[in-house]
């Protein structure tokens, strides 16, 4: 119990030390990769994804999913990538090269498609790379630069909301 309240403090305190180092500098070109971050016990719909990035004239081989699971023994079976809190060490570092490889890419887009709060998925939001990055999730509006506050299911608002802002801020 002490050890999983140590680690969520030091998560928060690891993302706020990476948000106020983050330089917001936009590039003004087209969307041409994108990163989905997303819970997988909430929603896990890769189907929707594809469809919506392939409308967008996004390849599928520069779409990259990863999404968190509450334990690794309930991990699916499949070519994406997956953690877990068991990911985390005791300070709230990553201990897992797919949080890596994901953070570490820059993506002109990371889509953040999860609606609770956990600071598991805000950290891999935080750390990563992306050049602009879109969330569904309002309890921290640092994390991302547009805030389209709709619940998951809600996938048609969010498909409509998102081309309608990535048109009028010329990433299409």
């Amino acid at each position: 119990m002490f050890f999983k309240r140590l680690k969520a403090l030091s998560l928060q305190k690891n993302i706020t030390l990476i948000l106020k180092s983050r330089a917001k500098d936009f590039h003004r070109a087209k969307v041409t990769s994108v990163g989905i971050i997303f819970d997988y016990d909430s929603y896990c719909d890769y189907a929707f994804f594809q469809d919506l990035m392939n409308g967008l004239g996004i390849m599928d081989n520069k779409i990259r999913f990863i999404a968190m699971i509450n334990q690794e023994k309930n991990r699916p079976n499949s070519w994406d990538s997956f953690f877990s809190l068991e990911n985390f060490d005791w300070l709230g570092r990553p201990k897992n090269v797919e949080i890596d490889t994901f953070t570490d890419q820059n993506f002109d887009l990371l889509i953040s498609y999860y609606k609770k709060n956990k600071d598991q998925l805000n950290f891999v939001t935080a750390l990563s790379k992306a050049n602009f990055k879109i969330g569904i999730n309002n309890q921290d509006p640092r994390l991302h630069d547009l805030i389209i506050d709709v619940e998951p299911s809600q996938t048609e608002v969010f498909k409509f909301e998102l081309l309608k802002y990535l048109t009028q801020l010329n990433r299409l």
